[in-house]
């Protein structure tokens, strides 16, 4: 067990976590985000909708375990069950959404994540078995684990087209 670990640390790597999000949106600029073909032909928006949507599962999730309650089902309809129809899914939910509405729903959902967080108790967040659906070898979690998929699958593709626009603007 790392006994460096903190509920303060955590709440801290995430809101580091969130500054470096909000960092390279603000880069981006809103003017950029609806573009299309960022990755596979979604626009910045679009994949701030799909964090987002996956997000929001999570924030449930752990609000139902800090209440002690069964897990909520997924925000999506329950017969989706495929990665691929769920973000095929979130993506259709969100395309015609307003650009300000996606980016207030993220940042509502960080908000909410950070709150949840802050509401457990420190000794739960330690332990790993309280929170089963995370299959984590070595809890307690990061703040950078909440922004894994982010860094790993989004993070690139982004700062890749943000070059590339860049460089047409020069």
């Amino acid at each position: 067990m790392n006994t460096d670990w903190s509920k303060a640390q955590l709440l801290n790597d995430l809101r580091t976590e969130q500054a470096g999000w909000e960092a390279l949106l603000h880069e981006i600029g809103e003017e950029h985000m609806t573009q299309p073909d960022v990755a596979g032909g979604w626009s910045i928006k679009d994949i701030i909708a799909h964090l987002t949507g996956w997000r929001q599962r999570t924030v449930q999730r752990f609000g139902a375990a800090l209440h002690n309650e069964p897990a909520p089902p997924p925000p999506w309809p329950e017969q989706l069950q495929d990665d691929d129809e769920i973000n095929a899914w979130i993506y259709a939910a969100n395309r015609d959404r307003p650009l300000a509405d996606v980016l207030r729903d993220s940042r509502d959902v960080f908000e909410q994540l950070l709150e949840t967080f802050d509401a457990f108790p420190e000794a739960e967040l330690r332990d790993p078995a309280r929170f089963p659906w995370l299959n984590a070898e070595d809890v307690p979690f990061s703040g950078a684990d909440f922004f894994g998929h982010f860094h790993e699958e989004h993070e690139p593709d982004m700062r890749s087209w943000l070059a590339k626009i860049k460089q047409e603007k020069q």
